[in-house]
């Protein structure tokens, strides 16, 4: 196990830590997709710019979370990197 994964556990085991990180994962899971995606289809930052008609620093915010994307930027992401977007809402766990 990594020395980050060890502190993220010891750090979930603070409940207010716990709900904060947990309120984050949403922008995570964006910011995660959009660069696995990316990656996925083999494309630089720039080439994804290109495509898309997105500046490269944009892309670069994105992927760092810094930036929140709409649904029609991320439909054009989707359309640059020849994928289909698709967002789901997931029961919570009880």
């Amino acid at each position: 196990m990594s020395d980050l994964q060890e502190l993220t556990n010891e750090l979930m085991q603070d409940p207010d830590f716990k709900k904060e990180y947990e309120a984050l994962q949403p922008e995570m899971n964006i910011t995660r997709a959009i660069l696995d995606a990316r990656i996925r289809a083999g494309m630089t930052q720039m080439e994804l710019a290109e495509k898309s008609g997105i500046s490269q620093a944009d892309i670069c915010r994105l992927e760092k979370g810094t930036r929140n994307p709409s649904i029609a930027l991320l439909k054009r992401l989707a359309e640059a990197m020849d994928s289909t977007l698709r967002i789901e809402f997931v029961p919570k766990k009880t």
